[in-house]
């Protein structure tokens, strides 16, 4: 049986995301991973320049487009599962093998940071967007 656009099965979350709606995932997942690589400059005391940011969000951004690229998070990009606990974990373990790669340290503690502080970034917003739209479907149409 095809879903209308319109019909409560296609607006449950977690299903498909629509051009815009996977472009703005998209941008705030980028945007998010880019506040976590000035957070710990700012935590560890380096410069919080557009340069610096960029050296140390360098890794988790791409490996953040391996994982978005692997799990088709265009698709649906609004899901925490699979697609934000994909992307999370694929951005942890990538960023964190890239910056091992590039000589930069990656430390036991800092490794538990980036998996605790990425999976609330980037799995965070979908828990709530799915808690919301849950919410929005139970309210009565006048």
């Amino acid at each position: 049986m095809a879903r209308l656009p319109d019909s409560p099965a296609a607006r449950r979350p977690g299903r498909r995301s629509g051009p815009g709606g996977a472009a703005a995932w998209t941008a705030a997942d980028v945007a998010l991973i880019l506040v976590f690589a000035t957070l710990g400059r700012r935590t560890h005391e380096h410069g919080i320049t557009p340069a610096g940011i960029l050296q140390t969000a360098w890794p988790f951004l791409s490996a953040y487009a391996i994982a978005a690229t692997a799990v088709r998070s265009w698709r649906s990009a609004r899901s925490a599962w699979p697609t934000g606990v994909v992307l999370w974990l694929g951005t942890v373990a990538g960023g964190l093998l890239l910056r091992a790669l590039a000589g930069a340290s990656v430390a036991l503690s800092f490794q538990l940071v980036t998996l605790l502080v990425l999976g609330g970034l980037l799995l965070l917003p979908r828990l709530v967007g799915r808690a919301l739209a849950r919410r929005r479907s139970r309210v009565p149409v006048a």
